[in-house]
């Protein structure tokens, strides 16, 4: 089977507009989470990480005919092809669009007349593809908060199959007042910046953002280090459609099998870390009953809130530099552990070889997906 490896990448988030600005503010510990008033997603004051909008409008100030998120897709694709360049005019190079809800508000707010087609994912997909001149059509991954990791394993697979010389592997997802409004629902947003599992953790925080991820199986355009992409795979509890199995089934047997093919001695775990009660008690069953209970743990969720669609590319972004930098960023709002079982959570920036990472994801409907990536050193 052909060596996937990972091109380039690319990230937008509250923390900045390239992958620089967001990783020296990681390594600062400085949160885009922010507590303020946001008239067009909630009537009341509460925390949020949002990207500087000022900013974004004058990033995307020529790009008038695309919604906010169909911009912020755009801006995170521009800076990922400023660093690499596949063949976008081949059959052989294809995008992968994941995300939750996309352009979900035009549901209800469309001042700009994008028009309800526009509401349909393999629209937007479309628009990004012929913005880019892209010759083969568009694929859409979108299972909730797994949707970024799934989105990465089912590259990682067309292109072992040989179907695709490069993919890229997009993901974006904006705050909108009916995400708000949904997780408001559900009482699960925390009253203050989210504390990942934290004893005193009271839910999880909400964030928008974007990042792109070039998947190739040619040598010539690998990173340095170079980073490869070694396997991926997921589940399903089959338990709630909303809550995490009790007993971290799903996500343990993904790890498990994941481990099995590839038996690496794992330096960091990349974890979901939402910072509700379920999911990081889930998680911390999972991590122990894999016997993975030592290996250093972080969450960035309490640095950019929970990106949705968006999460499982923008955390493996973080890892790539952390592998780079050979540095696990601590994770924020972390003091006390909170877990029905212990395992190792970063309350402070390690410096320690990164060669093996895991990365995790959990979401709605029972899903599970966990990727494994490595360093050749």
């Amino acid at each position: 089977m052909k060596k996937v490896f990972i091109g380039g990448y690319s990230v937008t988030t509250s923390l900045g507009f390239t992958v620089k600005d967001n990783f020296d503010k990681l390594l600062k510990g400085e949160s885009g989470i922010r507590v303020d008033h946001y008239p067009d997603l909630y009537p009341e004051p509460f925390p949020a990480s949002r990207i500087d909008p000022e900013e974004f409008d004058r990033r995307s100030a020529g790009l008038q005919e695309y919604t906010p998120f169909e911009r912020i897709l755009i801006l995170t694709l521009e800076d990922l092809f400023s660093k690499v360049q596949p063949d976008l005019s081949s059959q052989r190079t294809r995008m992968i669009l994941s995300t939750t809800k996309g352009n979900i508000d035009l549901l209800k707010n469309d001042p700009e007349g994008f028009g309800r087609e526009r509401i349909h994912l393999w629209k937007s997909a479309e628009m990004i593809k012929n913005y880019f001149g892209m010759a083969a059509s568009p694929h859409v991954i979108s299972n909730a908060c797994i949707s970024g990791v799934l989105a990465q394993i089912t590259a990682a697979r067309l292109l072992r199959m040989g179907t695709y010389d490069d993919i890229i592997v997009v993901g974006g997802d904006m705050l909108t007042e009916f995400v708000v409004a949904g997780f408001q629902s559900f009482m699960s947003l925390s009253a203050r910046a989210c504390r990942p599992f934290d004893k005193h953790r009271e839910g999880l925080t909400l964030g928008e953002g974007a990042a792109a991820i070039h998947l190739t199986v040619n040598n010539e355009q690998e990173l340095s280090p170079a980073i490869e992409l070694l396997d991926g795979t997921s589940s399903n509890d089959a338990n709630h459609i909303s809550a995490p199995s009790r007993t971290g089934e799903g996500l343990y047997l993904v790890i498990k099998k994941l481990l099995e093919n590839f038996p690496e001695e794992i330096n960091y775990i990349s974890a979901h870390g939402t910072a509700t009660r379920y999911n990081d008690d889930m998680e911390s069953v999972a991590i122990h009953r894999s016997h993975l209970e030592t290996v250093p743990v972080n969450s960035f969720k309490g640095y950019i809130g929970h990106t949705l669609g968006a999460a499982g590319i923008i955390e493996s972004v973080f890892s790539f530099e952390s592998m780079k930098h050979d540095t696990i960023i601590k994770t924020a709002g972390f003091g006390t552990p909170g877990t029905v079982q212990k395992i190792n959570i970063t309350k402070e920036n390690t410096h320690a070889p990164v060669i093996n990472v895991l990365k995790l994801a959990s979401g709605f409907g029972g899903g599970n997906a966990a990727v494994l990536f490595r360093k050749v050193v």
